[in-house]
Parts: C-alpha cells; structure tokens; sequence
C-alpha cells in the first residue's frame, strides 16, 4: 500500500470493508486501439499489473479477429504470460469456437457479453433479444461442465444510443435468465456512460427484486459524462463489492461510437482509498504502469489521478 498521506482516510460504516477490482485495461482497454499492441507489451502489462497488487486481470479475448484485430494474438498472449498462482486471468468468449480456443489455452474463468437491449443485441449479436440466450447456453452449460467459472457481461444497462432509457426491470430480467444458465457473476454495463446514481441504485434494486443477489453482481461503468465514480459509490452502497476499471482509463466499445474510455482502475483506488475500503492494489505502482502504458501508446492517459501523480 502507498506511503502517501492522502487522500486522508474517512471510513462510511454503510459501505462494504473491502472491494474486488476486475481489471479490464489489457482486454477492454486495448481492444479499441486502432494500432495493434505488440504481444511482449500485452504481457508486460499484464505482469506490471500483477506487481501493482490486482488480482483479477482480464486477459484477452477469443472472439474471431475479423471483428477485433487487437486481440488476434490471445493464443501467443496466454502461451508466453507466465500466470501466476492464486491470480485470475479470465477471457472473453462469444461461442462455442472461442469456448474451445479458451479450453486448449487452459484458461480457468471466461465471460460472456449479453445486451439488455433488442436493438444492440441484433447489432452486436446478430441476435433478437431473446436468440442471444440460446446461442450462451450451450458455450455456458459446457463451461460449467469443464469446471470453468462463466461470468456474464450485460451492456446497455443504462441507456441504448438507439433506443433510449432502458427500464431496470428489463435488465433485471436478462440478469435472471443469465444467473439461471449458469453465470456466477453478472456485470451490468454502462456501455454508453448515460447512467446516474439513482439509475444506478434503481437498476440493482430491481435485480435484487428478481432474485440476484448484491454479491452476484459487479458494475462497469465508462465515464462519457463524468458520473462513472458517483455510480460506483451508489453500487457500493447497494451492497456490490465487484467493480470493474480500466488502468488509466483506457478503453471505450468498438460497437458504440458514442462510448469513451473505462472508469478509470487509479481514479477508483483514491476514492477506495479515500473511504477506507480494502483493495490490495498499490496506487504508486499501478499510476506507474499507466503512465508506462501511456508512452507505449503515444498519448497521455486520461486518469485524472495518472495525471496528477505521475505529473
């Protein structure tokens, strides 16, 4: 943990005593960047990442790489990573041939990637609303059945760029069809960073009311309208102990042009930190890994604490 004096600490009894990041900078992150990221620098991210203290590093991706060139290589990526013990290095996988790519790469946890709505489902998907779940229950039943752990990503929780607000109970009920297939965990997504904190605490109350527990969900939030932190803080008071962000905020949705980057891993540290909540992660190191990723990339991050810190 960092010497720093600040922020000053000020622990909320109301708020969990310690939180999970699901660190998705070197899958979501990358996978918007039109320049295609040598595999060694994947993998030194990702070891950076480990040394800076997070424990849930989301690796690659096995979907086709006509749709995602950045993530071709997730085969070399997971051969060359030397992953360590007692670290998770879940992969996202579409269907049933990313299943059998993530199989012979021995991977131990894959996601899934859901919509709650008709119209990003038929766009993302190729599938009505309902189709989707028919074409997750056979990669997610046969996951289970290979004692693999399927979390499932669910993208356009609060707002659809085509079709507008999206009721909570319509999100409640593709988390529930979700759980019922076989998903241990449910990430409800932001996609287009439209939600605030009462939509936010609307959304989980409605899943809970459906019967997923606070402790089955995570939340993703991108940060387009600078409310990322403030719905992070509603889900924590709801009772959600997973957050997903991105190191130094990187990232967006290659499927919806309106999206900017991810909340950002550092920006969520201080405020964790802030408020007294346990998280295991290294501030200094992880704002050095950024800024180190930030030169890979060519351009500065736009983590306000990266900025801040590293100057």
């Amino acid at each position: 943990m960092t010497t720093r004096a600040l922020p000053m600490i000020v622990r909320d009894p109301d708020l969990p005593a310690e939180v999970t990041i699901y660190e998705v900078g070197a899958r979501d992150g990358l996978q918007n960047e039109s320049t295609v990221v040598p595999v060694e620098v994947k993998v030194e991210f990702l070891d950076r990442l480990a040394d800076a203290g997070l424990g849930v590093l989301e690796a690659t991706s096995f979907v086709h790489p006509k749709w995602v060139p950045q993530l071709a290589d997730a085969e070399q990526l997971l051969a060359t990573l030397a992953r360590r013990p007692g670290l998770d290095y879940p992969v996202l996988v579409p269907n049933d041939r990313g299943l059998d790519r993530a199989l012979a790469a021995g991977v131990g946890h894959i996601a899934i990637f859901g919509s709650a709505t008709e119209t990003f489902a038929k766009r993302n998907l190729n599938r009505t609303l309902d189709e989707q779940f028919a074409m997750f229950s056979p990669v997610v039943t046969r996951a289970r059945a290979e004692g693999l752990r399927v979390r499932g990503y669910v993208s356009m929780c609060f707002g659809d760029p085509w079709e507008g607000a999206v009721a909570p109970e319509q999100v409640a009920a593709v988390a529930r069809r979700l759980v019922d297939m076989g998903c241990v965990q449910l990430s409800l997504g932001d996609t287009i960073g439209t939600g605030t904190a009462g939509h936010v605490g609307a959304v989980i109350d409605a899943c809970v009311a459906a019967g997923v527990a606070p402790s089955q969900l995570a939340v993703h939030f991108h940060d387009t309208y600078g409310q990322a932190l403030a719905n992070t803080l509603a889900a924590l008071r709801r009772g959600v102990t997973t957050v997903d962000a991105s190191a130094g905020g990187l990232g967006g949705c290659p499927y919806a042009e309106s999206a900017t980057g991810n909340l950002a891993t550092e920006d969520l540290v201080w405020m964790l930190d802030g408020l007294g909540i346990a998280h295991g992660v290294d501030l200094d190191a992880l704002v050095g890994t950024s800024a180190w990723m930030a030169q890979q990339l060519g351009r500065p991050s736009p983590s306000r604490v990266v900025r801040a810190l590293a100057g």
